[in-house]
Formats: C-alpha cells, sequence, structure tokens
C-alpha cells in the first residue's frame, strides 16, 4: 500500500499573519476538495492533498480561542518596544510566544486520510517531538492534562515546556500545530503565562544543552520523525 504524500514547504523567517492567511487558503482548497468530493461517484473523488509547512516567525503573540487577556502580563505599548506583535486567533489553547530560534510547525492534514481522530494526531504530534529530542540526548515527555511537549513532567518544581502545541481542526482538517522550542530567546516567555501557566517553565534545546543548535539540522532530524510517527512520504515543493 502506498503511504500518503505530503508536500512540504519551509517558509523561512515569515509573517505571523502572512503565514496564517497561507494556511487558511489551503485549509479551505482541502475543505473544499472533501466537500466536492461528498457529490462525486467513487471513480470520481480525488482525495485532497496534505501540507506541512515550516517556519520562522518574528517575535509574536498568540492566543487561542480559550485564552485569556490576563496572561499577556504588557501593554500595547511595550509590545512595541519590545518588536512584538500580538494576535487572537482559531486554535485551541491559550497564549503562547513565537520567534526566532523556534521551528514552528503547521501540517494542514485531512486526518480521515490518516484514519486518525484528533487527540490521536496530537499524540503523534507529541511522539514526533519526544523522538527528536531523544537524538539529541534530552529526555521528554508528556504532562497529564496538559498538551505539548515536556521537561521533567513528573517533577512539579522542575516541569518545563519545550514543545507548545494549539491545533484547530474542522471536519477532519487540521491546521496550526507546534512551536519547538531550539534557539529560541527565552526571555519573552517572562512577559505571558505560557499557555495559562503560571507555576511551569519554558526550557529550549540551546539551554538544555548549553549550546546553540545547528537548526536546520533539527528541522531534517524532526521531518523525519514526523513521516516516520504518521507513516507518509515527504514531497517536497
Amino acid at each position: 500500500m502506498e503511504r500518503i504524500k505530503v508536500h512540504f514547504r519551509d517558509l523561512g523567517l515569515i509573517d505571523y499573519k502572512e503565514a496564517w492567511d497561507y494556511q487558511e487558503n489551503i485549509f479551505d482548497e482541502i475543505l473544499g476538495v472533501k466537500t466536492k468530493n461528498m457529490k462525486q461517484v467513487v471513480e470520481e473523488k480525488h482525495p485532497p492533498e496534505n501540507h506541512l509547512l515550516f517556519c520562522e516567525h518574528p517575535h509574536v503573540f498568540t492566543m487561542g480561542k480559550s485564552g485569556n487577556q490576563s496572561n499577556l502580563l504588557i501593554n500595547e505599548a511595550v509590545l512595541k518596544q519590545k518588536g512584538a506583535s500580538f494576535h487572537k486567533i482559531n486554535r485551541g489553547g491559550d497564549i503562547t510566544y513565537h520567534g526566532p530560534g523556534q521551528i514552528v510547525g503547521y501540517p494542514i492534514f485531512d486526518l480521515e486520510q490518516f484514519d486518525l481522530g484528533v487527540k490521536e494526531y496530537i499524540f503523534k504530534l507529541e511522539e514526533s517531538i519526544i523522538l527528536v529530542l531523544k537524538e539529541f540526548d534530552i529526555e521528554a515527555s508528556r504532562l497529564q492534562g496538559a498538551t505539548g511537549v515536556w521537561l521533567d513532567a513528573d517533577d512539579a518544581r522542575k516541569a518545563r515546556k519545550i514543545c507548545a502545541i494549539g491545533v484547530r481542526a474542522s471536519r477532519y482538517v487540521t491546521m496550526h500545530g507546534f512551536a519547538f522550542n531550539v534557539n529560541t530567546n527565552l526571555d519573552y516567555y517572562q512577559l505571558i503565562n505560557p499557555c495559562g501557566f503560571t507555576d511551569k517553565g519554558v526550557t529550549s534545546m540551546k539551554k538544555e544543552l548549553n549550546a546553540i543548535q545547528r537548526f536546520a539540522e533539527v528541522q531534517e532530524v524532526l521531518k523525519n520523525k514526523l513521516s516516520r510517527v504518521f507513516g507518509f512520504r515527504i514531497i517536497e515543493k
């Protein structure tokens, strides 16, 4: 059986809103194909394409639908002073930060092709990041009751997040995704309660390994782990 194809594109450093619009266009195209397929006989149905986008963003804070504005600890003037922007968006979760040195991944998948529900999909995203970190001798896991990937998750005093996950899904099509701290400037997390937590820390590969990481190498390992965990074949765009 042929593996599902996923079209990969690295958008590089890109404005958050520009990347969001780019995602939305692909998302709408996939929904359009699924709607058309509902009206077609089996022989005329065509599965929509799946996409995986990697990028970095300039300093930006994003807040999901269930987010609390009080978790942004600064006002607009300080935001401007810090060279950061702020967006309320249509994913799940609370507030998080994106910035240079962080791999932001946007899988736009038709989960029906993968035979996955949303919870299983998030589990596989987490598993992929955990396997990447293992390649760099960092032991990571999940935290009960919270999405994302954590270090020392079983120790309340030491628990710290290295990858945040926030997803939107409609008719089993996903968008938004994950933010994986590689060489991220962690000072920006002091301006928010990350993901709504006031008692948990945030970390990066750079901090844990006490060295700047080869960003392109980490991206390549991550692509391979995602491909293996989800069972897809990458088509470079």
